[in-house]
């Protein structure tokens, strides 16, 4: 009873295909080109949308981790500062600090000199 039930459907498929296949004026691939041209151009668009969007969020992502980075080394430099100059100063410690605040002081200076006029007031 299995095959007298997929006869017609068989038929049904070949006569379809038959008659995809016989469109007067379309090459006998027409259905293959179709498909071919419509996922070329989705792929296209999906090229020129989503390719900038990939590579904008890579560069946002890889940002974000070297600035994360470079705080996490520029405080381990000024932790590495400290104990180094406090070891070479032993117990006075305030030259330490003297040290590092005039330093400091010196670098906020020269950026407050070099900051646009109308920056601040």
């Amino acid at each position: 009873m299995a095959d007298i039930e997929a006869r017609p459907t068989d038929e049904r498929s070949d006569a379809v295909e038959r008659a995809a296949s016989s469109v007067p004026g379309l090459p006998d691939d027409w259905p293959l080109q179709a498909t071919n041209r419509i996922v070329g151009t989705v792929d296209q668009v999906k090229l020129k949308t989503s390719g900038p969007a990939i590579g904008i969020a890579r560069t946002a992502v890889y940002g974000i981790i070297a600035g994360i980075l470079g705080i996490m080394a520029l405080i381990l430099l000024l932790i590495l500062v400290v104990r180094g100059l406090n070891e070479l100063f032993g117990d006075e410690v305030w030259i330490t600090y003297f040290a590092l605040g005039g330093l400091f002081s010196i670098a906020g200076a020269v950026c407050w000199w070099k900051r646009p006029r109308k920056a601040a007031g």
